[in-house]
């Protein structure tokens, strides 16, 4: 991306951004690249929506991708907590492209029905079990990338996500535990074909979740230890500037230590696995008439305390 195109996004970030920007001790790490740097880094954005530190300067011996990272644990945390204290240099947001916080984790698990105002809207009982299904790997794309449309669909729909990242392995997990397991948090946009889901491939939902560019992440992992309470906080989508869903986490049906528990009968976790947690009610495929993305959208996801990613669609 070239920087007039950073500035660009910049500029709509500011004025997406709808709480307000400050310095801040909280841990927010992130994946990202630079023109002066060879291949992407770890770092850590100084605030929801400040600039960033580069971690692997500050200790070459770190890894360069946050898998590594969160499979060493309580090593490299510490780590990023000096270097959070520490009076580093700044890397200015307009000279480095966000990467999505984790790439290539083992799995993408996604939970369906999880909000109670979704389930009014679609006139369906609250599921009595997390109902449970999967994007690829592949799909993910960084929090300021373009979703690309793909010509098999003429229904792609909108979804924001608060997602949970995994930071330690565990299988069996029980409730009381599950947030030992967590490593933190981010937005994603779960994007969905819904002829896909609705119709073709005998309804099941794998494919019209996981095409290409389908799941933007970020902007930063937001540690656990940095969020006030992940079941109360605001959740927005908007679509080219105009709110279309809008709610609270505190409407999920399972939270996330039910869903941990829940997911670990069936699935190992490894650090880096991502949880979509479902999506609130304003869907484009439920309003009336029903309304899809095309060329041209800008889709701004957002999650109080976590921050907002931008994608235009292509």
């Amino acid at each position: 991306m070239l920087v007039s195109g950073r500035r660009r996004w910049l500029t709509a970030l500011l004025q997406a951004q709808k709480w307000p920007f400050q310095p801040s001790r909280d841990m927010r790490l992130v994946q990202f690249q630079a023109p002066h740097l060879v291949g992407p880094h770890l770092g850590l954005e100084t605030g929801n929506g400040g600039g960033v530190i580069n971690l692997n300067a500050f200790d070459p011996t770190l890894p360069k991708t946050m898998t590594q990272f969160l499979e060493q644990g309580e090593a490299t945390l510490s780590v990023a907590r000096r270097a959070l204290a520490a009076q580093l240099p700044v890397l200015p947001r307009s000279e480095v492209t966000f990467l999505a916080p984790v790439t290539r984790p083992d799995k993408v698990v996604c939970v369906g029905m999880n909000y109670v105002d979704h389930c009014k809207e679609q006139n369906v009982p609250v599921p009595k079990e997390p109902i449970i299904f999967s994007k690829f790997a592949s799909s993910i794309v960084g929090p300021y990338d373009e979703v690309v449309l793909p010509p098999e669909s003429q229904e792609v729909d909108w979804e924001v996500e608060l997602a949970v990242v995994i930071g330690k392995k565990g299988k069996h997990i029980k409730a009381t535990d599950a947030m030992a397991h967590v490593a933190g948090f981010t937005v994603a946009h779960d994007v969905s074909a819904r002829d896909w889901l609705t119709t073709r491939n005998g309804k099941q939902w794998l494919l019209g979740k996981t095409f290409d560019t389908f799941c933007p992440l970020g902007p930063a992992l937001v540690t656990k230890d940095s969020v006030a309470d992940p079941h109360n906080l605001k959740i927005c989508c908007r679509v080219n500037g105009e709110v279309v869903q809008s709610s609270n986490t505190n409407q999920m049906v399972f939270k996330t230590e039910d869903l941990i528990a829940w997911v670990s009968q069936f699935v190992t976790f490894y650090p880096g696995d991502v949880i979509l947690t479902g999506t609130p009610p304003g869907v484009g495929v439920f309003r009336k008439p029903p309304v899809f993305l095309k060329k041209g959208d800008e889709v701004q996801c957002e999650i109080e305390e976590l921050g907002v990613i931008i994608n235009k669609v292509v």
